[in-house]
């Protein structure tokens, strides 16, 4: 979808309504999101901008904030995808989602 039909297409205002609620707390973190497209199968297309581009939590911020809010607003949105930003299979280890157990730290003895 090129950027021009992206600007008029019928959906666009509650989007950016939105995602204007969520927006401080992005930038609260150095981040932002911005409206790349919108498909016909009803997916949001997002760019991660600053911080949410490389951070290693975007999945989660993506997956429980910013679709979320998205589909709360905007029921026909069936899902929201970043189109650039780190997937949780390729983020470093220990940060796939699930927690790992620290080791254990021995006592000294006096």
């Amino acid at each position: 979808m090129n950027s021009s039909a992206v600007l008029e297409h019928p959906l666009l205002a509650r989007i950016e309504q939105a995602l204007d609620s969520i927006r401080p707390y992005l930038a609260a973190d150095g981040g932002n999101v911005r409206v790349l497209g919108i498909t016909d199968e009803l997916v949001l297309q997002l760019e991660l901008l600053g911080a949410c581009g490389t951070c290693p939590m975007s999945p989660m911020t993506l997956k429980a904030g910013v679709e979320e809010s998205v589909r709360k607003a905007v029921p026909e949105i069936v899902r929201v995808e970043a189109l650039n930003g780190t997937s949780m299979a390729d983020q470093p280890a220990g940060q796939t989602g699930h927690p790992v157990s620290p080791a254990p730290v021995p006592t000294p003895e006096f």
